[in-house]
């Protein structure tokens, strides 16, 4: 499994949007989806390690999950090729507020 892959789930999405706050212990993660058990959270995490977008330390009885930042390049880089149809689009939305608030 790749990046692309891993985030096309919803569920590891709420995940990595869970941690983007910074880290969290998998009991927090788990109430992060409540729908969910804990083993099902935990195949997601697992995932997610594996293809480097998460990682995990141990602190006493708990496992720390954190985002690695370093582990989203891979798909920074194939939406750059796009990034220039966006900001056309939001160059025109841009002009099209000025010109409806000048009137």
């Amino acid at each position: 499994m790749d990046v692309f892959e891993a985030v096309a789930e919803p569920s590891r999405r709420t995940l990595l949007d869970a941690l983007r706050a910074g880290e969290r212990t998998a009991g927090e993660l788990v109430a992060a989806l409540p729908n969910l058990t804990q083993p099902t959270v935990s195949r997601h995490l697992r995932v997610l390690r594996e293809v480097g977008l998460v990682e995990v330390r141990a602190d006493a009885q708990r496992r720390v999950y954190a985002l690695r930042a370093d582990g989203l390049v891979e798909m920074d880089r194939w939406i750059e090729q796009y990034r220039q149809f966006w900001t056309g689009h939001l160059d025109a939305l841009e002009r099209h507020l000025d010109q409806g608030r000048a009137k």
